[in-house]
């Protein structure tokens, strides 16, 4: 049955391959301001203009979500002015060759990087090893933690990516990325194919590729020139790779239009840094480890504003490194993207629900977490005050495939020291943000997970994130995070294992929000 539960989300998946997104039939009109005419002024000054006004006239600074306005047609645009489509002419579709040969591509740079400069013995392939590979079918691999969970949805990235910069959308990319996964397996390396790596490396990749596709949109504007295009390029082409190539390919990279063609939505950034504490026992405050953190939290898209909904419109990505604490430098990456939803007006309450794709990375000296999930998530936002409201958001959803460490815990090794398995996960953050002097939130996650690889038997794991924050000046501002991990392990054979780890983490945040989506939320 678990296989089951993972072949029928692949294959549905897969099965759109060949659906269409949808374009109107018809050119529409833009918000004025959005286009560019010659011998106006400057490009550029032209650019500042346009932001200037749709600052003042499609702002949600009060409400949930900019008023209606006859300078925007919602068929083409958010209620923001921007598209909700990627231009269909500039962008237009490739022929699929072109993304599967880089795909292809892209399998054959990592093994040449794996065989000539890293030296990996897996990499020393041939007919023999293929010939072996189709003979003897699948395995679950033994590889690090690390490499399974986020090397391999990396390099699903890649592949999603060739797809989604040659005008595929996110479906129909994620099948070339689970294409471009199985050729990896049978002809990439010398070991058996792995069950794992052919779920982890196309829909983790498919999760982060489609971040990293809009995040470089919202980067990318094809009517600037000289040092500001030059800096977008690079950044852009740094954030991903495939689209910076395919933009040297199709020669976009320093073509100029006289208007904006990639959809953008708001985009809220939050940079924190400061110290981490790790406490020896989960009551033992301040007789641990101490390192630095660094810490950054995309917020993609109004979840609030009403509108359609396709993949990842809206998203939240946050990724924590950690440093002074040994090889494991990335402690976390975790986030979700809405797949579908419909939202709801309750007097002065605003829902949005919907179909939502999770990743979870865990990866620290006391624990292994991993996971990927499909459920449902409902959020609310409640004004208490004109200047004050409570956020909150609720998931339930299915894993179909996790990672968990063992009971005796991450070691260094280079084989796998975690169990596989499945289960169910329940998530809950709510924030309470009184103007914008202080805010405070309350997070918690709670993961089911039943190992079917490794260990027999139940895991229930427990992350709570308690957290204030005081304004200090303009953007900045301090805070303070106390963090609690507990996990109880009723294995079939061994006796139950019971662990817990305390941190707490001190640190300066800087928000950077867009002027035009109001309101810091987790």
């Amino acid at each position: 049955m678990r296989f089951l539960a993972v072949l029928l989300i692949l294959c549905s998946l897969t099965l759109t391959l060949f659906s269409q997104q949808k374009v109107p039939q018809k050119k529409q009109a833009t918000f004025p301001s959005d286009s560019i005419v010659p011998g106006n002024s400057s490009p550029e000054k032209q650019i500042k203009k346009s932001k200037e006004e749709k600052v003042e006239h499609l702002s949600d600074s009060v409400g949930n979500e900019p008023m209606q306005s006859n300078r925007v047609d919602t068929t083409v645009q958010n209620k923001y002015g921007d598209l909700l489509n990627d231009d269909s002419i500039y962008s237009k579709r490739y022929p699929m060759w072109i993304p599967v040969l880089e795909s292809i591509g892209s399998n054959a740079i990592t093994w040449a990087g794996d065989r000539y400069i890293l030296r990996d013995e897996y990499a020393r392939v041939g007919l023999k090893s293929w010939k072996s590979n189709f003979k003897n079918g699948w395995e679950w691999d033994v590889d690090r933690f690390g490499i399974n969970f986020i090397g391999h949805p990396y390099s699903g990235t890649l592949t999603f990516n060739s797809g989604r910069s040659n005008g595929y959308n996110y479906f129909q990319s994620f099948s070339i990325a689970v294409g471009g996964s199985l050729v990896w397996e049978y002809l990439g390396e010398n070991t058996r194919p792995s069950y794992n790596d052919i779920i982890n490396t196309p829909v983790n990749g498919a999760f982060l590729g489609e971040i990293l596709y809009r995040l470089s949109s919202n980067i990318l504007d094809d009517r600037t020139r000289g040092l500001p295009r030059i800096s977008r390029e690079i950044l852009a082409g740094i954030l991903n790779p495939m689209r910076g190539l395919n933009r040297i390919l199709q020669g976009k990279t320093f073509h100029r239009t006289n208007k904006e063609v990639y959809q953008k939505e708001p985009l809220n950034v939050t940079l924190y840094t400061g110290l981490h504490y790790v406490n020896e026992g989960h009551k033992d405050f301040g007789k641990g480890t101490r390192s630095e953190l660094l810490n950054a939290q995309f917020d993609y898209g109004n979840p609030f504003e009403i509108r359609s909904r396709k993949p990842f419109d809206f998203f939240k990505l946050r990724t924590e490194l950690n440093f002074g604490v040994g090889r494991k430098i990335l402690d976390n990456v975790t986030g979700y993207g809405i797949l579908t939803g419909k939202n709801i007006k309750l007097k002065k309450q605003s829902i949005l629900i919907g179909l939502f794709q999770h990743y979870d990375y865990w990866d620290n000296k006391t624990f292994e977490l991993g996971s990927i999930a499909f459920g449902g998530g409902l959020f609310s936002k409640i004004p208490l005050s004109k200047t004050s409201e409570i956020y909150t958001n609720i998931h339930i959803a299915v894993i179909p495939f996790a990672g968990n460490s063992t009971h005796f815990g991450p070691d260094s090794s280079e084989f796998r020291d975690y169990n596989f398995g499945d289960g169910l996960e329940g998530k809950f953050e709510s924030t309470v943000n009184i103007g914008k002097y202080a805010s405070a939130s309350f997070v918690y996650y709670y993961y089911i997970i039943r190992t079917f690889v490794g260990a027999k038997g139940n895991n229930y794991i427990g992350i709570l994130k308690p957290r204030i924050t005081i304004r200090l000046y303009k953007d900045l501002s301090i805070g303070f995070e106390h963090f609690v991990y507990y996990n109880d392990r009723y294995l079939r054979d061994l006796a139950a294992i019971h662990s817990a780890r305390t941190e707490q983490k001190l640190f300066l945040s800087l928000y950077f929000e867009d002027k035009q989506r109001r309101g810091h939320y987790n």
